[in-house]
């Protein structure tokens, strides 16, 4: 049967897992992509609360300590209303339980420092530069003002870092300020010890957006860090978030100082979100695996059946006679399907049965017909030629013949059967091959070489006669020379083999070819084409005719068919 072109169709289990693993993809992407959205959100809102939170925390603290420096600053504004010696000693009582204040000081209308109190220690005679006083924003402050933290600079040898704060004297003394030095190191150490995450940190700026504090305050100075402060300062209070960085702002109560929290979002938000991410990624890996291996199982269960149904089907099509159809199990519809074709199976083995049958029984038929043909011009010709030799006198000639022809003519009718032994289809070549030498003049001379043990083996009738008709019309009729014509029968194993061989013109692949499949156009007898047909239908496909030829030296044309005896050719 003719094969079909490779599948290369896409099955349908294949098309249900997939179906079913990218519905499960596409619907599980979706549920992460919305679930790590929000959770982004949700960490960024927290990163903004925790910031606010720790900003917070560091506003309040500042502010307590502003608050506690007006409260000492009030103290301090009271004892400078006493008289000196009381007033000296409520201030060294009052430094005593202040350990954080450095210095009580007091300035003239002009600036000029009057009174320096200091547990232990006493301002230098010439201060070059006094950084706790400024008598112009004095002059333009009608309340207490704080200074930016700086270094002390009106002690010898003796420079802690303080915030100034100073504040108006109302009582008409000679002193019209008074300043307290506070040490900055518990409020600096406070916000250096403040983090928003592992990177984050917080730092302080005024209105205007000058540092007041910083904590990376070196790396500011050697240009290693900036902050926008300018920016910032433009900002109201609260939490903004930039692509990589939280800025949370907070104002001091009472003073113009704000407090500024920087954290990192890849710290506090994306390292949370990666590690979602991959805690998602692992889920989706465990819901996809589930998914296809239920699919799998599923397609399973209809792709087993309908494999070994499509199996059934490639082996059927490959050897429809020998075919045994087994049912495949499965599902409701795969076994009406496979019981459907079981019976179609049968139908068309029935058919294919009945149909070789008639197409063998007519080729025999036509082929019966035509051996009870005579090529007319063979019949015309040859009656000439014996009325040809009747008017010369040669009648003995005239005689041998006719009797030629009436054995050529009993041989090929044989009382109608197919089979005839070998002895008599060597007997009818021989009379055909005596008509056609009269016919010829004497042309060519034949020989044959027979194994007596192959005479009584049975052949096809009128095997012979087209292969040497063929020999003489289209291989020793165009020759110069005397043509030779070899009839030899031998035995190979359980066949017989024939062979015809002449010395005549040969004949190329393609006339070979053409021989064998359509015959010669000119033909209206046997033909060669069906003496090699009639071999395979009666005994198959391994008999039948080989020609080998070679132009200008000769043609050989073996004909194979099997040893068949007396008593059982008839089951041929």
């Amino acid at each position: 049967m003719k094969q079909n072109a490779p599948r290369t169709g896409v099955r349908i289990t294949t098309i249900l897992v997939s179906m079913v693993v990218g519905v499960v993809a596409i619907i599980l992407c979706c549920c992460i992509f919305l679930f790590l959205d929000r959770y982004r959100s949700a960490m960024v809102q927290s990163a903004r609360t925790s910031s606010a939170q720790a900003v917070s925390q560091v506003s309040n603290t500042v502010g307590d300590y502003l608050q506690d420096m007006d409260q000492a600053m009030t103290l301090v504004k009271q004892s400078m209303l006493e008289h000196e010696s009381d007033r000296d000693e409520l201030l060294a009582a009052f430094l005593e339980f202040r350990p954080d204040v450095v210095a009580v000081t007091s300035y003239s209308a002009q600036g000029t420092l009057l009174d320096c109190w200091s547990p232990g220690r006493q301002p230098k005679e010439n201060i070059y530069q006094n950084l706790s006083f400024n008598l112009g924003k004095a002059l333009n402050s009608q309340t207490a003002y704080m200074t930016a933290p700086h270094v002390e600079t009106i002690f010898e040898s003796y420079y802690p870092w303080v915030v100034t704060m100073t504040a108006p004297l109302d009582q008409g003394g000679e002193a019209a300020w008074v300043s307290l030095d506070l040490s900055f190191s518990s409020i600096s150490s406070y916000i250096n010890n403040v983090s928003i995450g592992q990177r984050g940190y917080c730092f302080l700026i005024d209105r205007d957006g000058n540092i007041i504090y910083h904590p990376q305050q070196q790396l500011l100075y050697a240009g290693l860090k900036s902050e926008d402060t300018e920016a910032l300062s433009a900002l109201r209070d609260g939490t903004y978030v930039d692509d990589t960085v939280i800025y949370c702002l907070t104002s001091v109560a009472g003073s113009d100082w704000r407090i500024v929290g920087v954290s990192y979002v890849d710290e506090l938000v994306n390292r949370n979100v990666r590690d979602m991410i991959r805690l998602s990624a692992m889920l989706a890996v465990v819901v996809l695996v589930s998914a296809l291996l239920t699919s799998w199982l599923l397609s399973r269960l209809l792709d087993r059946p309908l494999r070994g149904l499509a199996s059934a089907m490639e082996s059927f099509e490959a050897d429809a006679d020998h075919f045994t159809y087994r049912p495949v199990g499965g599902t409701r519809e795969v076994r009406e399907l496979s019981d459907s074709f079981g019976h179609m199976v049968l139908r068309i083995q029935q058919l294919m049965s009945t149909v070789r049958e008639e197409e063998v029984n007519l080729r025999k038929t036509e082929l019966k017909a035509l051996q009870a043909q005579i090529n007319p011009h063979f019949l015309y010709n040859t009656l000439d030629s014996i009325a040809w030799m009747c008017e010369q006198g040669r009648n003995a000639d005239a005689v041998k013949m006719v009797h030629a022809l009436a054995r050529l003519f009993r041989i090929s009718i044989s009382k109608g059967h197919e089979l005839i032994p070998i002895s008599k289809e060597i007997e009818h070549a021989e009379s055909y091959l005596q008509i056609q030498k009269y016919r010829y003049k004497n042309q060519f001379t034949y020989q044959f070489d027979v194994d007596p043990d192959c005479l009584d083996y049975y052949c096809n009738k009128i095997t012979l006669q087209p292969i040497i008709e063929n020999a003489i019309n289209h291989g020793l009729d165009l020759l110069v020379d005397e043509g030779v014509i070899l009839v030899q029968v031998r035995q190979d194993g359980e066949d017989i083999v024939f062979s015809v061989q002449d010395n005549g013109v040969g004949m190329s692949s393609e006339q070979i070819d053409s021989i064998l499949r359509h015959g010669p156009k000119d033909r209206t007898g046997i033909g060669i084409k069906n003496v090699n047909d009639r071999l395979k239908i009666y005994f198959g496909k391994q008999y039948g005719l080989h020609i080998t030829s070679e132009l200008d030296v000769g043609t050989c044309v073996e004909i194979r068919m099997p040893k068949i005896q007396e008593g059982n050719y008839e089951a041929k």
